[in-house]
C-alpha cells in the first residue's frame, strides 16, 4: 500500500489548468491499483496571492511544504508582477530552501510531435540535461553602487563551490553510466577564466573515476549550434545554472515546443521534498481558454513517479503519453490541433487504462 501526499501550487496563468491534468493522470493510476493513493493539498500561492498580500507565498511556506512527499508546480509569473519578484518570491526560495540542487530536464522528440529540425527523427533527439539548480550564476550575490549617478555600477557574482559543482557532476556521471555512457559538460572557460576554468577542472577530476563514461567539454555557444545541427551527439549533458536554463529552452524547441518540456527539481538525498513542473511558463495570453498543452505537466507527473520509486507506473504513463502523441488524434492548438487541455488529458488517461489493462 502506498499513500503519497502531494502539495500542489497551481500558480499563475495556465498553471492551474495544466497541473490539473497531471493530477488527473495520478488519480487514474490510483484507480488502477488497489491500495495506492495520492492525496493532494492545493495552495493558492503566486502572483494573484502577491497582489493581495505583498508576498508570493507565506513566510512559513517551506515549513508547510516540508512534510510532503513531493511538490507539483504549475507555473509562476504574470504581467502584473515583475519577473524578478515572482521568481525570487516562490520558485527559487523553494529550490534553494529544499536543496533541490538537481534540475533534470528530459529532451526527447516523441513520434508525432512537430519537431522543427529537418531529417531528425525521434531516435536522434533523446537526451537529458542535468542543470545545477541552487548556486552558480543565480546565487543572488551582487551589488548596485552609485545609483542614479554617472558612476552607477552593477556587479552580479556567480558562486561556484566545490561541493556544489562536484555533486551536480557526480549525479550526471552516475546518470550517464546507466544510460548511453556519454557525458558532455557545458563550459565557457575561454572567457570565464575563474568560474568555468574551475568547472572544467572538477569535471576532469571526476572523469578519472568513471573510465567507462565517454566525456566531452563543449563551450555553451557551440553546444547551442550542435543542439540544432547534431542533437544525436548527446546523451547526458551537465551544465551550470544559467547555461542549463538557456540550453534547455532550446532543447524544448527541438523536441516540438514548450508544451512538451517537463522538469524535476530534485533533492537526491530526500532530506526535503522534490518539486516537479512543466517548464513552459504561465502563458497569460491563453490562460483560461482551455488551449494549453498538458503534455509537459503529465510528463512532469511521470518524473514525480520516477522519484517516488513508482517505476512501473512511470513507464506506463510515459507509454501513454507517447501513444497519444503518435496517434495524433488529440492535439491542442499549439501543435496544430483543435482539442482542449482537458480532452488531451482525458486521452492520455484513457490510454493509460488501456495499457495497464493489457499488462494486468
Amino acid at each position: 500500500m502506498s499513500n503519497y501526499r502531494i502539495a500542489v501550487i497551481g500558480g499563475d496563468g495556465i498553471g492551474p489548468e495544466v497541473v490539473a491534468e497531471g493530477i488527473k493522470a495520478l488519480r487514474t493510476i490510483a484507480s488502477l491499483e488497489a491500495g495506492k493513493q495520492f492525496h493532494f493539498d492545493e495552495y493558492p500561492w503566486g502572483c494573484e496571492y502577491y497582489l493581495q498580500t505583498g508576498k508570493m507565498m507565506p513566510d512559513d511556506a517551506l515549513t508547510t511544504l516540508a512534510g510532503y512527499d513531493a511538490i507539483f508546480l504549475g507555473a509562476v509569473g504574470y504581467p502584473t508582477v515583475p519577473d524578478h519578484i515572482s521568481l525570487w518570491g516562490l520558485l527559487l526560495p523553494i529550490r534553494k530552501g529544499f536543496d533541490q540542487y538537481v534540475n533534470l530536464r528530459p529532451i526527447k522528440l516523441l513520434a508525432g510531435a512537430p519537431g522543427p529540425l529537418k531529417d531528425k527523427r525521434p531516435e536522434d533527439i533523446d537526451l537529458v540535461v542535468v542543470r545545477e539548480n541552487t548556486e552558480g550564476e543565480y546565487a543572488n550575490v551582487g551589488s548596485l553602487t552609485g545609483e542614479g549617478t554617472p558612476e552607477e555600477t552593477v556587479t552580479q557574482t556567480g558562486v561556484f563551490t566545490r561541493k556544489g559543482v562536484e555533486r551536480i557532476m557526480r549525479y550526471a556521471f552516475e546518470l550517464a553510466a546507466g544510460r548511453g555512457k556519454k557525458l558532455t559538460a557545458v563550459t565557457k572557460s575561454n572567457a570565464l577564466n575563474y568560474s568555468m576554468v574551475y568547472w572544467d577542472k572538477i569535471f576532469k577530476e571526476l572523469a578519472a573515476e568513471y573510465p567507462a563514461v565517454e566525456t566531452r567539454l563543449i563551450h555553451v555557444d557551440a553546444i547551442a549550434m550542435f543542439f540544432v545541427r547534431n542533437p544525436e551527439m548527446f546523451d547526458v549533458v551537465v551544465a551550470s545554472n544559467l547555461f542549463g536554463d538557456i540550453i534547455t529552452d532550446l532543447g524544448a524547441a527541438i523536441q516540438g515546443g514548450m508544451g512538451f518540456a517537463a522538469g524535476a527539481n530534485l533533492n537526491p538525498e530526500r532530506n526535503y521534498p522534490s518539486m516537479f513542473e512543466p517548464i513552459h511558463g504561465s502563458a497569460p495570453d491563453i490562460a483560461g481558454q482551455g488551449r494549453a498543452n498538458p503534455i509537459a505537466s503529465i510528463w512532469a507527473a511521470k518524473l514525480m513517479l520516477d522519484h517516488l520509486g513508482e517505476s512501473f507506473w512511470a513507464e506506463k504513463l510515459m507509454r501513454s503519453i507517447e501513444a497519444v502523441v503518435a496517434e495524433g488524434k488529440y492535439k491542442t492548438p499549439d501543435v496544430g490541433g483543435c482539442n482542449t487541455t482537458g480532452e488531451v488529458g482525458d486521452a492520455v488517461c484513457a490510454k493509460l487504462r488501456e495499457i495497464a489493462g493489457k499488462t494486468a
